[in-house]
């Protein structure tokens, strides 16, 4: 009886959830929520110079429907903040989130009452890329992060209260704009 040769064969073994968190951080579709100034340095991330593309990132989605992460670019004031947050709500399972520049992070020098003092404080936050605005190769380095926390099937838990102040500030929303 003769034996067969596996030192031909070549066999991969795996988990399901690592093949798809691996298949996951190569094609990553954005959805740009921009509103300010550091939308020129996101813009600059996507030439090809610094070349998102390069880490599946390079062709945004324009329907949060059809996006995986959000990245979230510039000042949100919070008349915006329950618009942002039904964008988030949109969004399929998984998702990721991107805190893109300082405002967006932290407020930045916005400490007033009009703006949202850090996004995570209406949706979970998987990233921060601080600056003002921050190089490109920030955004990357965050990029890259990301797709460490996307292939590891990692996600950002909800803040508290979050899921229902933005429904309350929409409806204060609503009866602010009839006027």
């Amino acid at each position: 009886m003769a034996v067969a040769d596996t030192s031909k064969l070549s066999w991969m073994t795996t988990r399901v959830d690592a093949a798809l968190g691996w298949a996951r951080k190569f094609s990553i579709f954005q959805y740009p929520f921009v509103t300010a100034c550091c939308g020129m340095e996101y813009m600059a991330t996507a030439t090809s110079h610094y070349d998102m593309d390069r880490f599946g990132a390079g062709f945004p989605r324009f329907s949060p429907r059809q996006a995986d992460v959000l990245f979230v670019v510039g000042t949100i004031s919070h008349k915006m903040a329950p618009v942002l947050r039904r964008v988030y709500d949109q969004m399929a399972e998984p998702k990721w989130v991107v805190a893109f520049g300082v405002c967006t992070c932290t407020g930045g020098f916005y400490n007033n009452y009009a703006t949202v003092q850090g996004i995570d404080t209406i949706m979970p936050v998987d990233v921060y890329i601080p600056g003002c605005p921050p190089r490109p190769e920030n955004v990357l380095d965050g990029l890259i992060k990301l797709q460490e926390k996307i292939g590891q099937g990692q996600q950002a838990t909800e803040p508290p209260g979050a899921a229902i102040r933005p429904a309350h500030l929409l409806a204060s929303h609503r009866v602010a704009s009839h006027l």
